[in-house]
């Protein structure tokens, strides 16, 4: 076992692997901007250090400060979250290079899944199903001629794409070139790559994903399925898990699992579905990295993922799927600092007043924020996740109602109403949503 772990990451998946880290008796180190100098991770580590200014491309994105941080600190892993560099081949071949364990997947892998293009060839190849109509790589000259073939309407999307980004819709072929154009910018703004694919546009399905673990020896496992479809221009608001009959789950699992070992998968990962309401599944990506919504598996199977992750990079073997039981039903809600009276406008400034919802079975705060903590501009507006566990949905439901009545933040706005308006939703109650959801609730 390590006995101390560099975190690359900030705000509350820093916060988690550091108690995660803790508890299982191995020391922490934070590394954290100058913008998030009082940042709580820095606190609750054994150790911080400064890696650059404000702005990620300068601090959490700076591979040479943090590799040095871990060597200054002899710190023999890194734990990278998610988001930042997470899914970056460079930094995990920078940390290989440095004897340094990158607790994720190898730089093969991530290259391999990272690009969407690849990926769904490699799934082809190894009979998983995947969206209808997926093509490679096309240029925006030739994305019009793709589109037709395919047939509208079409996603257009970054090869190297995620959270969400690079992401166009066309519905006739007047639209193609011109999102062609927005869609290879995005990737190359966001991504360094601008290479995009074009594939069938699979109307209101549902978002359904699988989470894995693999571990060094080959041996990979599922951990059951969490429905996303409640999304916000691509990027999830709320999460459940279950929402598949126990027969459809391990056909699905299987799949997942089918796909981790084809691309030699190692560490925890997200295989995404696309679902239609026939029960039609099709391979959409794989996340080389542990998810935002992960405590709602662990909420519903009683497995501490950040901690299987360590244990499985320390070289432990895995569990075996006869060790996985679900029991119960599990809801998360992101809270974010945005105004959605005002189309969902970042908010920022200083945090007046918090009161966290506490006590009581089956609730958990995942947050990084205090009374007094000053919200940036330059990063990501999700404040805390609300995660709750109950019987059945019904009192997942309710518990997670009573969760948000008690959350107040003041100083800055957030969508704790709107997360509630989505609960209070007989669309969303009945359990039959999909992708078209939000839209169709502000209608």
């Amino acid at each position: 076992m390590f006995d101390k772990i560099l975190i690359a990451n900030r705000g509350e998946i820093a916060v988690r692997v550091i108690r995660a880290a803790r508890e299982m008796g191995v020391r922490t180190v934070a590394v954290y901007s100058e913008a998030d100098r009082d940042a709580l991770h820095t606190q609750l580590a054994d150790e911080a250090v400064c890696v650059g200014p404000a702005k990620p491309a300068d601090s959490y994105l700076n591979m040479p400060n943090i590799i040095s941080a871990a060597v200054l600190t002899g710190s023999p892993a890194i734990h990278p979250g998610f988001g930042f560099l997470s899914e970056n081949s460079v930094f995990a071949s920078m940390c290989a290079e440095c004897g340094i364990k990158f607790i994720g997947p190898g730089a093969e892998t991530i290259d391999l899944l990272g690009n969407k293009i690849h990926a769904k060839e490699l799934m082809l190849r190894s009979g998983v199903p995947v969206v209808p109509g997926s093509a490679a790589a096309a240029g925006v000259s030739s994305a019009a001629a793709e589109a037709e073939r395919i047939g509208f309407p079409v996603m257009l999307k970054a090869a190297a794409g995620g959270g969400g980004r690079g992401i166009r819709i066309a519905r006739s072929g007047g639209e193609v070139e011109s999102l062609a154009e927005a869609v290879s910018k995005e990737g190359r703004l966001f991504f360094g790559d601008g290479s995009f694919y074009v594939e069938k546009y699979i109307e209101n399905p549902r978002h359904i994903e699988v989470q894995v673990l693999g571990d060094e020896y080959g041996n990979i496992i599922h951990l059951g399925e969490r429905n996303c479809s409640i999304q916000r221009r691509h990027q999830k608001i709320l999460e459940e898990t279950p929402c598949l009959s126990a027969e459809l789950r391990e056909k699905l699992g299987a799949v997942a699992v089918s796909a981790a070992k084809a691309a030699n998968y190692k560490n925890a990962g997200t295989v995404e579905f696309l679902m239609d309401w026939d029960d039609n599944f099709y391979f959409m990506e794989m996340n080389t990295r542990i998810q935002v919504e992960h405590p709602i598996t662990e909420m519903v199977t009683g497995i501490d993922l950040v901690k299987r992750q360590i244990l499985i990079a320390a070289g432990e073997k895995n569990l075996s799927q006869g060790d996985v039981k679900f029991s119960g039903h599990a809801i998360e809600c992101r809270i974010n600092a945005e105004c959605p009276d005002n189309a969902f406008a970042p908010s920022c400034g200083e945090i007046a007043f918090l009161l966290t919802p506490s006590g009581g079975l089956g609730l958990r705060v995942d947050s990084a924020i205090y009374q007094g903590l000053r919200i940036s501009p330059h990063y990501d507006s999700m404040l805390a996740k609300v995660i709750v566990h109950g019987q059945t949905r019904e009192d997942a439901v309710m518990k997670m109602r009573r969760a948000l009545y008690e959350f107040v933040i003041e100083g800055v706005e957030t969508n704790i109403d709107y997360q509630t308006e989505i609960l209070n939703n007989e669309e969303f109650l009945s359990g039959k949503y999909d992708t078209g959801f939000l839209g169709r609730m502000k209608s």
